[in-house]
């Protein structure tokens, strides 16, 4: 199998130069052009995020519906048992970790950041209806769930099943291209693995950074409650330079030591703090609203994920469900790299059907408990005239971060658990970096599953410098954009890489049942003979009992 040529450019050992050069070009110039003409580039983010909006939101929509019913697909057939790696490997990590990772690189800033305000933001301003009713609480709940549930981890899965399919399973490199082989063949070694490579960079970068700026804003919002610093974008340029260095500090000590630590930490935290919420919060209705709120979810997915906004005359759904969809897919390739790096040995069933529902599971009631609870206070107010308004909905209003830090005042211990929220953001800041520069320079360095240090602490700087430049050009609206943007090109590459996925299971699924055929017979059930067999053949190509492959 030939590899992706790698060689020396300047300071760094190992790159992949056309992808390296020309993604760096790219991110420079952003960074340049962003500093030197703020105004101009706050207007084209705008204009940009107006557009495709308007004219790509149904291709989104199209996309994030197939991808969940392929998913589901995969996890019923036949190919479930094939394994990520040899057929008779155990996976590498164990599942509490292989979970704290999938939360360190998928939502982490963003589950704290929206888990209180989305919910929030949908009971004040329903796209349909009357806002602060009843039936606004629930239909928020319901845009909460469609917005971070199936068909969020549905595109995650894709991405990150193709890529460890075709790296543990065919020994190609762990790289977007890889996932074309069984439509470009060589040529994913070519301009075409290139290009693929360098979307997948541009929509990386852009697409983590999206969350590390909205962590920023937050960090600030804590701090601003805890110790009075003033909300500004020097106040955020600070925390920026700050986090970033404690990222490059963390990718310095690499995969284990690194970013499985740091998740494993803030995987507690968060245990601790969503036990703290549910324990001295309302518990009971906590419990009964996660159960109905999981059930209107399910009764409800199919006319709200296609809906389109045909009928009305708003952009809610722009704002909203679009950039998600865009912003799941610019996060994509990274995410699909690094849970594909930490899934070896996993069976195709065990993987999709545990990235698929056990976050979101996860997430679901994360947002049940902080966002149900909010909307469960401020019902409460409006209902009895003797209890003043909690002021939730306003804080959303003044300030979308601040709202998770306005909740827990209702809460005891409220200083120590602004501070817990602060650390756990820093923390989900560090390692979504860290974990972010570890795939751009995998992708830069050809595929290479432990790329060189140098040039993960380059990405990491270059990420803290773009998130400063879209804080100051825009704020959370640049952010969104530049989601939106990055997310468009690399959503047809995944439409290509469902097709290519099912080839290559097609193949990998005939090799399994004819090699299994061949060994298990009446008489004879090894079932280890037969997986042995399909290990040997497998990366040497069919084997001479597969007629026509």
């Amino acid at each position: 199998m030939n590899d992706v040529k790698v060689g020396r450019l300047g300071p760094f050992p190992r790159v992949n130069k056309p992808v390296f050069i020309t993604s760096g070009i790219l991110i420079v110039g952003f960074i340049i052009f962003g500093a030197f003409f703020t105004e101009t580039a706050g207007a084209l983010f705008e204009f940009l995020q107006s557009f495709i909006t308007k004219n790509f939101g149904w291709l989104f929509i199209i996309l994030v519906n197939i991808a969940l019913v392929f998913c589901i697909y995969l996890a019923m057939s036949r190919y479930g048992d094939i394994r990520l790696g040899k057929q008779t490997e155990q996976p590498q990590y164990p599942l509490f970790s292989w979970i704290a990772m999938l939360f360190s690189a998928g939502i982490g800033i963003g589950l704290v950041y929206w888990g209180t305000a989305e919910p929030l933001y949908h009971f004040m301003a329903p796209p349909l209806g009357e806002g602060e009713t009843v039936e606004a609480a629930k239909q928020a709940m319901n845009f909460s769930f469609l917005h971070w549930g199936l068909h969020a981890w549905a595109i995650y899965t894709i991405v990150a099943l193709s890529l460890a399919y075709f790296h543990f399973r065919r020994g190609l490199p762990l790289s977007i291209r890889s996932t074309l082989y069984p439509i470009l063949g060589q040529r994913i070694y070519g301009k075409w693995g290139h290009t693929v490579d360098i979307l997948a960079v541009f929509g990386t970068m852009f697409g983590v950074v999206t969350s590390l700026g909205l962590g920023v804003m937050q960090i600030n919002s804590g701090l601003e409650n805890l110790f009075g610093i003033p909300n500004t974008v020097l106040v955020q340029f600070a925390i920026i330079a700050f986090v970033t260095a404690l990222a490059c500090g963390s990718l310095m000590l690499g995969l284990d030591k690194g970013i499985k630590r740091l998740s494993d930490i803030n995987m507690g935290f968060t245990g601790v703090l969503l036990a703290f919420m549910v324990i001295l919060g309302p518990t009971l209705f906590i419990f009964d609203s996660f159960i109905e709120n999981m059930g209107n979810y399910l009764a409800a997915i199919v006319p709200l994920s296609s809906w389109g906004e045909s009928y009305s005359n708003t952009d809610w759904q722009g704002a909203w469900t679009i950039f998600y969809w865009a912003w799941w897919v610019s996060w994509s390739p990274f995410v699909g790299v690094f849970i594909a790096r930490i899934s070896r040995g996993r069976t195709i069933r065990e993987f999709t059907l545990g990235v698929l529902l056990i976050p979101m599971t996860i997430l679901f009631f994360w947002f049940t408990t902080f966002g149900g609870s909010a909307i469960n206070m401020e019902l409460l107010a409006s209902m009895s005239p003797e209890l003043a308004s909690p002021g939730l909905v306003e804080a959303v209003r003044a300030d979308t971060g601040s709202a998770i830090f306005k909740l827990v005042e209702y809460y005891p211990f409220t200083q120590a658990i602004t501070l817990l929220i602060v650390v756990m953001i820093v923390l989900w800041f560090v390692t979504s970096s860290d974990s972010a520069s570890f795939v751009i320079d995998m992708l830069t360095a050809g595929g290479d599953t432990n790329p060189p240090k140098i040039q993960r602490l380059f990405w990491a700087i270059m990420q803290g410098l773009i998130a400063a430049i879209l804080l100051a050009a825009g704020g959370l609206s640049a952010l969104q954009a530049a989601a939106i943007v990055a997310g468009l090109p690399f959503a047809l590459v995944i439409f290509v890489m469902m097709y290519a996925l099912l080839r290559g299971l097609s193949r990998d699924r005939l090799i399994l049942y004819r090699a299994k055929q061949h060994f298990i017979t009446e008489e004879s059930a090894d079932h280890n003979s037969a997986d042995e067999f399909v290990d040997e053949h497998l990366l040497k190509g069919p084997p001479k009992i597969v007629k026509g492959d």
